[in-house]
């Protein structure tokens, strides 16, 4: 699944009239580097929560023939229902196997690969270096496993692997997936990996124009 409908505040007034997963990164839509990474993979199915200006992403990505695979839209109209109520609301098209989660607002070079869940784990996470906008991180990492407390401590690359399970208990509507994970990672139910490639959060058009 791939996390696009947000709204993209920071990024304005570039997302005033596009939305930010087809705002252009190194001569095509940041949209079309996540599917053709994810093509590449070998991954054949993909879902995109739409929201804010969805329909200019279902235009250009259609059915993702383009791109080598079939797409599936979950629309949520505006405003979106934040990154968990939006993976919430698409779980009957994602099935009951774990998935991988892409943010649309993430340039990087990660290589997907087959990832099987441990026994009694609900996510894996990939985690990189903090950037200077993020300097305290999000988790610590050691020994594959992910928890809120301790050290070294990496950020959220926006990428994970997620098994529907996460979200049990969760009542349909808006809230973030943040506060799943880090229940999660209290449970010792989180898995990570650190990635050291090539790996921005475009965010704003400054860091936009530095990728």
């Amino acid at each position: 699944m791939i996390l696009a409908a947000g709204r993209g505040e920071r990024m304005r007034p570039l997302t005033d009239t596009v939305p930010k997963p087809l705002l252009p990164v190194r001569g095509r839509p940041l949209l079309g580097h996540h599917l053709a990474a994810l093509a590449r993979a070998g991954i054949h199915e993909v879902v995109i929560n739409l929201g804010w200006l969805g329909a200019q992403i279902r235009e250009h990505v259609g059915d993702g023939t383009h791109y080598g695979l079939r797409v599936a839209y979950s629309e949520e109209g505006y405003p979106a229902l934040e990154t968990g109520g939006g993976i919430q609301r698409a779980l009957p098209l994602l099935g009951e196997r774990p998935f991988w989660l892409v943010n649309g607002d993430v340039f990087c070079d990660y290589a997907y690969t087959p990832h099987v869940l441990a026994a009694g784990t609900h996510a894996h996470l990939v985690l990189v270096a903090n950037p200077a906008h993020h300097p305290a991180g999000d988790f610590a990492l050691t020994g594959g496993r992910v928890a809120i407390e301790g050290s070294p401590r990496f950020t959220y690359a926006g990428i994970a692997v997620l098994d529907p399970r996460l979200f049990a208990a969760c009542v349909p509507g808006r809230f973030p997936l943040a506060p799943l994970l880090r229940a999660a990672a209290v449970r010792g139910a989180v898995t990570g990996e650190l990635f050291t490639g090539a790996w921005s959060d475009v965010g704003t058009p400054e860091r936009l124009a530095g990728v």
